[in-house]
Parts: C-alpha cells; sequence; structure tokens
C-alpha cells in the first residue's frame, strides 16, 4: 500500500470509462452509458494502456475484449468506484434529499479526494498543502469545491485546527480505499511482467516483531527483490484505525475476542499461551514452590494499559495487591523487556514464542508457574472483502510458515525446560 496522500491516481472519468468497456464490450456502448464521446473514451483507454505499460483491450469477433491485464486492473477500478459511491451516497443521506446531485460520485475529481483526504490526516490546510507537494490556496480551493458539491459543511473549526465532519470523515475513509484499489491494480499488471515493485504496509504487534515478521519478510524478499515493505508498530487502536482506512494492509498479533468492529475480518494461525519469564539464574528457579508472596517480592515489567497482556497481569494480583509491587516498567518494547530482565531480577508476563531465540541461547526461560486461561489467538486481521495481490498474498504464505514453526520451536523449548 502505498501513501495514497501522494499517490498518482488517474483521471476517475478515465477509470468509468474502461469499466463501461470492459462491461459492454464497446467503445461507441460504453459512450452512450456514460455520456461522454467515443474520443474522449478512447483517449483515456490510450492514457491508462501508456501508464500501465500493457494493452488493457484487443479487438475480437464479439467486441472489444478485455486482456489479462485489462480484467485485473478493471476489477480494481470497479471497486475504487463502488466505494467512492459508498461515500456520495453518505454525502447525499447527510445533505438530504435534492440538496445533491443525483450521482454525486461522478463530480468528485482526484485533486478534491486528494485535498481531502490530507485535511483529515493534517487537520490544517497548511500542513496538509505541505504533505502532498500543494500550494495552500490548492488545497483550500479544492476542498472548497468539494464541500460546495457535497452542499453541507465537511470541516468543523476545532481548537488546535479542522476536523472533519462526519459525513466527510466517511467519504474520505472511502477515498482512501479507493486509492488503495487502484494502486492495486497498477501493482497487480506489473506483476503480470514480471516487474513486481509493490509496497506493502504491515501493522505489527509486539509477538510477531521478534521473529514472524522478520523470518516471513526475508523470505518473500528472496522471491521479489524489488518489493518494499514497512512495518508499523504502535498501539492496538491506532494499527485498526489505520487498516480500516486502508493505510496499512494487514496486522498481525493477537486477535480480539470479539472482533473490534464488523468491517475487519480475523484469521487465527496459531494459540498463544503466556508464560511469567525471568533471566536464567533468576533466584526463583531455585524454589520447588512459587506463590503469589513470590512474584510479588521482585520488580516486574509489563505492557501498557489496554495491552491485552496487561489485562491478563492485573487480573493475577488484586488491586491491593499490585499497589504493593516494586517499581513497574510498562513498555511494549521487547527490547526493553529483554535488556531489563537480563539486568535485574525482574519479572514479566509475556508469549513463550517471543523468547524462543533469548530461550535457546540460555538467556531467559519460563518459571514453572501455571497460567490458565491465558491462552489467545494469534493471526492476521484484514479489511473484510479485501482483496489481497499476488504478492500480499506470497507473504501471507510465508507468515503462515514462520507461525507454525515458531509454534514448534516453543512447543520443544517448553519441552525441554519441564525436562
Amino acid at each position: 500500500m502505498a501513501d495514497t496522500d501522494k499517490a498518482d491516481i488517474p483521471n476517475l472519468r478515465h477509470l468509468r470509462a474502461v469499466c463501461m468497456v470492459a462491461e459492454t464490450r464497446s467503445v461507441s456502448r460504453a459512450a452512450e452509458r456514460i455520456h461522454l464521446s467515443q474520443p474522449a473514451i478512447t483517449q483515456a483507454i490510450d492514457k491508462l494502456e501508456a501508464r500501465l505499460g500493457a494493452a488493457l483491450f484487443e479487438h475480437g469477433p464479439e467486441g472489444m475484449a478485455a486482456t489479462q491485464a485489462g480484467k485485473l486492473f478493471c476489477a480494481r477500478a470497479a471497486t475504487a468506484l463502488d466505494f467512492l459511491r459508498a461515500g456520495a451516497r453518505e454525502i447525499s443521506r447527510a445533505a438530504g434529499r435534492g440538496r445533491v446531485a443525483p450521482e454525486l460520485d461522478r463530480l468528485f475529481t482526484v485533486a478534491q479526494l486528494r485535498a481531502l483526504i490530507a485535511v483529515s490526516a493534517a487537520g490544517n490546510f497548511s500542513m496538509a498543502a505541505r504533505n502532498i507537494g500543494l500550494s495552500q490556496p490548492s488545497v483550500h480551493r479544492a476542498a472548497k469545491e468539494l464541500e460546495r458539491l457535497a452542499g453541507l459543511s465537511l470541516f468543523d473549526a476545532a481548537t488546535h485546527g479542522i476536523e472533519l465532519t462526519r459525513p466527510a470523515q466517511f467519504l474520505a475513509q472511502q477515498a482512501r480505499l479507493a486509492f488503495v484499489e487502484i494502486e492495486h491494480g497498477f501493482a497487480e499488471v506489473a506483476e503480470l511482467s514480471g516487474g513486481d515493485s509493490s509496497r506493502l504496509v504491515i501493522g505489527a504487534m509486539p509477538l510477531a516483531r521478534s521473529h514472524i515478521l522478520p523470518e516471513a519478510i526475508d523470505r518473500l524478499m528472496r522471491e521479489r527483490p524489488n518489493v518494499l515493505v514497512r512495518v508499523v508498530d504502535g498501539p492496538y487502536r491506532d494499527l485498526l484505525h489505520g487498516l480500516r482506512n486502508g493505510e496499512i494492509d494487514m496486522l498481525i498479533g493477537a486477535l480480539r475476542d470479539p472482533a473490534p468492529i464488523d468491517d475487519v475480518e480475523q484469521i487465527a494461525l496459531f494459540d498463544d499461551r503466556l508464560a511469567i519469564v525471568a533471566r536464567t539464574g533468576h533466584p526463583l528457579f531455585a524454589r520447588k514452590k512459587i506463590g503469589e508472596a513470590d512474584l510479588m517480592a521482585y520488580p516486574w515489567v509489563v505492557s501498557p494499559p489496554g495491552a491485552p497482556t496487561r489485562d491478563y497481569f492485573e487480573s493475577m494480583f488484586p488491586p491491593a495487591v499490585r499497589r504493593k509491587l516494586p517499581g513497574l516498567i510498562e513498555t511494549s518494547s521487547l527490547i526493553v523487556v529483554r535488556g531489563a530482565l537480563l539486568r535485574s531480577d525482574r519479572l514479566t508476563l509475556i508469549s513463550q514464542h517471543q523468547i524462543v531465540t533469548e530461550q535457546s541461547l540460555g538467556l531467559l526461560a519460563p518459571l514453572p508457574v501455571p497460567t490458565p486461561g491465558s491462552a489467545r489467538s494469534i493471526g492476521l486481521t484484514i479489511r473484510r472483502g479485501w482483496r489481497p495481490t499476488a504478492t500480499h498474498e506470497l507473504l501471507m504464505r510465508h507468515i503462515r510458515a514462520a507461525c507454525a514453526e515458531l509454534d514448534g520451536a516453543a512447543a520443544r523449548a517448553g519441552r525441554g525446560a519441564a525436562a
């Protein structure tokens, strides 16, 4: 997925033209349907073919048939236009009957939608303009033109800048998703000729950062060396927002039960169980039985509030007991956790999958303390209805393989520790 604020998106009328030619198999019939001249449609096809570096149609006995590249690109373009229609319907519903054009989505321009997306992200016109490399007056004019077409206010003054109204937020989301679909279309056509230079953005929760993603990405890059992969970390809420708005292609990590919202889909890959972990040689390893008082006697490193691991940690000790725990460190960084454990007698609650490497090197180990009810599903979260490209599919295949291998390694390490 690219930065849709700066993506070079084709003229939307050109996209509608090629989609209609693919549907009708005729330039003349397409011209009648969308009220454009035949030369204009022919020019639209020529421009898109030049940008794609591939023919979209070929002439046959039954008219203009879409080539393989044409089928791939037109499917993506049609989905993109569906997103824009959904955004237009929400604007029309909010504005009220008769206040906007009946086919509002056909009036949108790329410049207007880019301005809306940029202002949504930046919170003011000046920064939005800087982010997409345009002048502030250009962005302001495009945004205001869109507002005039919408027939209702799209922007509200806020304490620190500008906020989008609820209908405008929805339109901005749909525009982002539309732009992502178009970019996927370009990527898929490039894949046909072996020129894959896809850009993938993966939202990574802590469990996946240490082994699963590095391993999967390394395998992907061996097969697709020109692919750009960006890994984004952060709080789950921020990652989910990025996923739903098309800024992130997929999330990997602990799944939520139930799913956080109905427009995402969760794909379970393996089950994970938490363990109480310390450095090897920690005094607690010398005890035959470890109780709550023993665990309370040492400082802890824990996940920030709101993380599932933190919720389980808090369920282990009553509030009054937790207040007596010495020196708590809160972090989602495995590097910080590892450093804190190796330099002290601190304890942590963590997935055993995350310490497979440290355990194999004899640095960290799980204490023989049961963690009932800590099982959780680890997997991928994607947008409902999302169609991955072949490169996305390949990465997901490598992620599944890395998960299976890590799960097996953790099981072997657990058996070795028990022995």
